[in-house]
């Protein structure tokens, strides 16, 4: 990451779409399998809750996946700003808090989710055609590639000498 304190999603989305254009299912007399190996990295660490599953389809789908069992669809929102897909939430009311319970286990907590970011490139994604569904308490959001990447070389930017 050459001595940055952040990771660089734009890079890193650069990359996952390089690989999966330049990877098969094996990397030469390595034995590397890119969608075995894949599996083993985690690209969005950031968030421990939701649990989620992000990732491609050999179509380049984006799909995410978010356990929010609990959760009504009412108390959900999701929405894209600017590059990223934000996801929060509003946990939902509980009727324990307030009387003294003894959890012997308690590993179903409700809590409020804030702004989660999540890159979603709007110049390789439709995000017209997004789709979200809620289910048995799993959203799962699918974000089909565009047919065109949008400016796929970039906007050159004319640098004006003011010297002269």
């Amino acid at each position: 990451m050459h001595n940055r304190d952040y990771m660089d999603l734009g890079r890193l989305m650069d990359q996952i779409f390089q690989a999966t254009e330049t990877f098969t299912n094996s990397f030469g007399d390595f034995g590397f399998q890119f969608q075995k190996d894949a599996e083993h990295r985690n690209y969005y660490s950031v968030y421990p809750f939701p649990p989620a599953n992000i990732y491609m389809l050999p179509d380049k789908t984006m799909v995410f996946e978010f356990a929010l069992a609990g959760y009504q669809d009412s108390d959900i929102t999701l929405e894209f700003q600017g590059e990223y897909m934000v996801l929060s939430a509003t946990a939902p009311e509980q009727s324990l808090d307030g009387e003294e319970v003894i959890f012997f286990n308690r590993r179903l907590k409700f809590k409020n989710i804030p702004e989660q970011k999540y890159f979603v490139p709007e110049d390789k994604f439709d995000r017209e055609a997004a789709k979200a569904v809620y289910r048995n308490g799993i959203l799962k959001v699918t974000i089909p590639p565009r047919d065109e990447v949008r400016n796929p070389q970039g906007v050159k930017i004319e640098i004006v000498n003011e010297d002269t």
